[in-house]
Order: C-alpha cells, then sequence, then structure tokens
C-alpha cells in the first residue's frame, strides 16, 4: 500500500512492515526496523526511526501527532541495546518521545512526555503529560507517575483505566476516518 506523503525508507537491509489496516498519516517518517500491528494509527507528523535497533507496534495502538519513537544501540554494558516496544492498546500522546523502552498492553503515555531508554511501563500504568520517565524507572501496573523526574503519584481507580480504553477505542475509529479521507482526496 502506498501512504501519501509518508516517506517509508528501508536501512540497514530493514524494511519497515506496516500492516494494511494501520493508519499512517501524512508527514510520517518510518525508517528501517519498523512493525506496526494491526488498525495501529500514527499520525501527523510522527518519526519512528528504527536504525540502530527494532520498533515494535501491537495491535490498536496510536502514536499521536508530531511524537517521535527512537532506539539505542547496542553497547558493552547491554549488548542487546534498547528496542522500543509498545504493547497492544496503547495510547501515546501528541509531542510524546518515546526512546529506547517498553510500555505494555493498554499503557498510556501523556501529552509531551519522554519515556527514556531502559524505562517501563507496564500494562495499565500511566505516565502523565510533560512527565520525564528516565532510564531504569519501571511505572507499575495501575499506577500514575509525573513530573520531571517523574515519580509515583497515585494508584489508578477503575474509571480511570475504563477511560484510557475508551480512548483506544476512539482512536481506532478516528484513524479509520482518517484513512479514508487521507485515500479519498489522493483519489479525488
Amino acid at each position: 500500500m502506498t501512504y501519501p506523503d509518508v516517506s517509508i525508507i528501508p536501512f540497514n537491509g530493514k524494511t519497515p512492515r506496516i500492516h494494511e489496516s494501520a493508519f499512517i498519516a501524512p508527514g510520517c517518517r518510518i525508517i528501517g526496523d519498523v512493525e506496526i500491528g494491526p488498525d495501529v494509527s500514527i499520525w501527523y507528523n510522527c518519526v519512528l526511526r528504527g536504525d540502530v535497533n527494532f520498533i515494535r507496534i501491537g495491535a490498536r495502538s496510536n502514536i499521536q501527532d508530531g511524537s517521535v519513537i527512537h532506539v539505542d544501540s547496542p553497547a558493552p554494558n547491554k549488548p542487546e541495546g534498547f528496542p522500543t516496544i509498545i504493547g497492544e492498546d496503547v495510547l501515546v500522546g501528541h509531542l510524546a518521545m518515546v526512546h529506547g523502552c517498553v510500555i505494555e498492553d493498554r499503557g498510556f503515555v501523556g501529552l509531551g512526555a519522554i519515556v527514556m531508554s531502559g524505562a517501563h511501563i507496564e500494562s495499565d500504568g500511566m505516565l502523565a503529560a510533560g512527565a520525564m520517565l528516565t532510564g531504569g524507572k519501571r511505572v507499575l501496573s495501575r499506577q500514575l507517575w509525573s513530573g520531571r523526574p517523574a515519580v509515583y503519584m497515585r494508584d489508578l481507580n477503575d474509571v480511570a483505566i475504563t477511560e484510557m480504553q475508551r480512548g483506544v477505542q476512539g482512536y481506532v475509529r478516528n484513524g479509520q476516518a482518517h484513512k479514508a479521507a487521507v485515500l479519498g482526496a489522493t483519489e479525488g
């Protein structure tokens, strides 16, 4: 499939693999060893650069406008480096920086937040808008972390978890609507 005004660039023998149901918005740059799963939405002007390690994004996750997803190279003290692994049903807010980390299924990264190499957000964990999760830190399941550097704030209740999942469902629907609009605009 071709995506209007999207750069999909093979690098070091690795070509991005994008599921046919995914929405890739105009302005995106996807480079190297990147795998994007079913019903994922990558919003306008995002960069996913899998040049020195790999990026994996699971089903129904969304990477919102202007976000950057990158990885960290192998090093003597960390021979596998730090890939970026994003599970299923993950929300990554606008202008987030996600770098060499793991975000498990149903994790949440707020607007403008930074997740650094070696950090980990467990399932149903939330990093607040503008927060910076430094390397080696771990947001446990159902916890909210906030601040720069981020620290534990409180546990999330069932209402917060339900709202995050409602957001995922909304982004899947909206991504498909945008995909139809973008493809319709290029055909007409």
